[in-house]
C-alpha cells in the first residue's frame, strides 16, 4: 500500500490550543516531517485554519485523533498526496 506523503485539511478549532501548540503536537507524530498551519478566518470563539502535513508515511487516523482531542473538527480533506514522491502542481499563466 502506498504511503500518504501530504495532507491538506480545512479545520475549525477553538482558540486554545494555539496554532503553535497544535502544529507541535502534529509534528511530533511518527511519519510527519513538517506541519504548516495558516489562519484563514477568526471569530470570537473559533478559528478556521488550513493544516498541511508532510512526511514519508502519514497516518491520517493519528492526525485526525490529535485534531479531535484538541476540540477541533475537520471540515474537509482538501488534498492528499500518496506514493513514491509528491507531485507538485503546475500552474499555467493565462493571457
Amino acid at each position: 500500500m502506498a504511503n500518504i506523503r501530504r495532507l491538506v485539511l480545512d479545520v475549525l478549532k477553538p482558540h486554545t490550543p494555539t496554532l503553535v501548540d497544535l502544529a507541535v503536537q502534529l509534528a511530533d507524530l511518527e511519519g510527519i516531517e513538517g506541519v504548516d498551519i495558516s489562519l484563514k478566518e477568526m471569530d470570537q470563539k473559533v478559528e478556521n485554519v488550513k493544516i498541511t502535513c508532510e512526511g514519508e508515511n502519514i497516518n491520517f487516523e493519528q492526525v485526525e485523533r490529535v485534531i479531535m482531542e484538541n476540540g477541533a473538527s475537520i471540515h474537509s480533506l482538501d488534498k492528499v498526496s500518496a506514493g513514491a514522491s509528491i507531485i507538485e502542481e503546475v500552474t499555467t499563466q493565462q493571457d
